[in-house]
């Protein structure tokens, strides 16, 4: 009797650490989607937000995740199939964040645009967001457009599609993989023309502008076109820009809207058939 309660004792550490390992894989794979998905997606894989808040919200997230799919086999894992469903998962977290970050950056190129136009091309600093030199400009309007994704909740809408998406295609399941390069190949297209839309009107105003400039100091050349003209621009960029407030605003707000959308059409392409 006492050798049987030995041997029982003996089996239940393994018991227990195989049990303990088989979760935490299970953990692991649930949160690379998610954690992927933090890391490219705009906000929250910004360069002034610490990794280390990006990691427990991923883990965090993950959990939720964990708690509510099926187990899965620690062979299966461990094995070459494993390896393709770690890939996939992090392919899939980062095709939807990248396709947020191409459409956000429409805003970018509209207002490198916009200065350039105006003369403050120079007028450059570096991005906390993705650490490279942008004109003031193209920051004061990716900062207007965080303000306007968070004001709409776009943030929590952007989480619970990479949620629902669990749900649409699960871990393991099979992914059509050509969806991936055909949604950054549509998502940049659709950055060159809502870049367009956003900047147009105001780039217009603003050639005009040039342009009488221009005329005026051809009509009186004592007149310095940079002691005249560009004094006159820059004016001119901040008047505009002030005045286009709103309808940056409902530019920033539709671009949201088509950046989700886009997102939720790449989760929901991913599924074969």
């Amino acid at each position: 009797m006492l050798g049987l309660a030995t041997t029982e004792l003996m089996k239940m550490p393994g018991t227990d650490l195989q049990f303990l390992v088989q979760l935490l894989l299970q953990y692991m794979v649930a949160s690379l989607r998610i954690g992927a998905f933090l890391l490219s997606a705009p906000i929250f894989g910004a360069r002034w937000l610490p990794l280390q808040v990006r990691i427990i919200m991923g883990f965090a997230i993950g959990a939720t995740v964990a708690a509510q799919m099926p187990a899965i086999d620690v062979d299966l894992l461990t094995s070459s199939v494993g390896v393709m469903i770690i890939f996939t998962e992090v392919a899939i977290g980062l095709a939807a964040g990248l396709t947020l970050t191409i459409w956000f950056a429409a805003i970018l190129l509209a207002g490198e645009k916009i200065a350039s136009t105006a003369g403050l091309g120079y007028a450059a600093q570096v991005d906390p967001s993705t650490g490279g030199q942008t004109p003031v400009v193209s920051q004061i309007l990716y900062l207007f457009l965080l303000v306007v994704f968070l004001s709409v909740d776009g943030h929590l809408l952007a989480i619970g599609t990479i949620m629902e998406s669990y749900r649409i295609l699960p871990i393991g399941a099979t992914m059509a993989p050509g969806m991936l390069i055909e949604a950054g190949i549509a998502a940049a297209g659709s950055m060159f023309l809502a870049a367009t839309i956003i900047m147009l009107p105001i780039a217009m105003v603003l050639l005009l502008i040039n342009m009488t400039i221009g005329i005026i100091t051809r009509s009186a050349p004592q007149l310095n076109l940079f002691s005249f003209g560009f004094p006159i621009s820059l004016l001119a960029v901040f008047i505009v820009l002030f005045f286009s407030a709103a309808a940056i605003g409902a530019s920033a707000e539709s671009l949201i809207e088509s950046a989700l959308t886009a997102m939720q059409t790449l989760i929901g392409g991913l599924v074969y058939g």
